[in-house]
């Protein structure tokens, strides 16, 4: 139950890929979309992921807005307009992040972006939440080869199930992410309990497309054994554009990276308690108290609780015995504050 993208493998036991999605936040800048590229390997993300719109290819006049954001661009078509870059452009943002070592993604939606896409050089296909249902868009994805990543935020699970159907009769690898399209999405939208669901009914590697804008659901995907982790990124929340309330900033993106591979070692080492605690025993002597007495005492004193206390260090005998000693003699002469020995005692 894993797919290969590029040379990584995803799955159970390996590492989760952690892609930082980029999307429209870049506002139609190359420049800017190379400045998250830098500051996403920066963060220590495996992927940097971007979406490829061809305005004439996916939208009309009539489409209407989500948000209305922009007031330069009179209508959502004139927006995707601006957010094209050309061929060379997507091959110069493909060819720095190979030189930073990061996986280069992008979301089509249309059948000329997944040609474009081809000739540029992606390792694999991540679907976008409205696409999971246009089979002519994932027919002409799955005829490439490349492996497939869908996203399901709108999706009911009788779409899903049919996407799924149709990817496995021409014996394509694929993950799934448990995606809510609500942004910022709340914590009760989130879904981690899909997670589980998605990798039994499916059969495939399973992630999170989070669209929170907070560090907090990716590290909880982590603990329920997430292969992916997709997280909206901004270089700032002072930056314009519609999907920056949904993002982390990329400081946060580090604090996601450190999290979840703080999570990876922890989940991968189970403790053995004993075994630990063996492991422990100089840190226990420092810690733990032992049995002394309150003030000088002969040889031959039965000893009552009035001459007993427990203070550090734990090498002698153990707090917990202090009834075990009252009513016994002292062997020999002890002195205040002195750890009682065994021998000190008699049976």
């Amino acid at each position: 139950m894993s797919l290969t993208i590029g040379k990584r493998e995803i799955g159970e036991g390996r590492p989760c890929l952690i892609v930082a999605e980029v999307g429209q936040t870049h506002d139609g800048s190359l420049g800017m979309a190379h400045a998250f590229i830098d500051a996403i390997t920066e963060a220590g993300a495996d992927a940097v992921k971007f979406q490829t719109h061809i305005a004439a290819e996916e939208s009309t006049s009539q489409e209407p807005w989500r948000v209305r954001f922009s007031t330069q661009d009179q209508s959502r078509y004139d927006y995707w307009k601006r957010m094209e870059f050309t061929e060379e452009q997507w091959k110069d943002l493909k060819q720095h992040a190979d030189e930073k070592g990061l996986l280069f993604l992008s979301s089509p939606f249309s059948e000329e972006a997944v040609k474009l896409l081809v000739r540029v050089g992606v390792p694999a296909w991540k679907v976008a939440s409205g696409e999971v249902g246009n089979m002519p868009l994932l027919d002409c994805m799955l005829e490439t080869g490349l492996p497939l990543v869908l996203s399901t935020g709108m999706s009911p699970l009788k779409e899903i199930d049919n996407t799924v159907a149709r990817i496995k009769a021409v014996g394509r690898s694929f993950a799934m992410l448990q995606c809510t399209s609500t942004y910022p999405c709340p914590p009760e939208h989130i879904g981690l309990n899909l997670l589980p669901l998605f990798r039994e009914r499916y059969g495939c590697p399973v992630g999170l497309s989070d669209h929170s804008g907070t560090v907090y659901p990716g590290i909880a995907a982590a603990m329920v054994g997430c292969a992916l982790l997709e997280v909206h990124v901004t270089l700032s929340r002072e930056m314009f554009g519609p999907d920056v309330p949904s993002s982390v900033t990329t400081v946060e993106l580090k604090q996601i990276v450190e999290g979840v591979r703080f999570i990876e070692r922890m989940r991968a080492h189970p403790v053995d308690k004993d075994a630990m605690a063996k492991e422990l025993v100089p840190l226990r002597d420092l810690f733990t108290k032992s049995i002394v007495v309150k003030r000088d005492l002969p040889a031959g004193t039965v000893l009552e609780r009035s001459h007993l206390a427990v203070k550090k260090p734990g090498t002698g005998i153990p707090a917990a015995e202090l009834a075990t000693l009252i009513g016994r003699r002292l062997a020999r002469a002890v002195s205040a504050d002195q750890l009682l020995r065994r021998e000190d005692v008699h049976d």
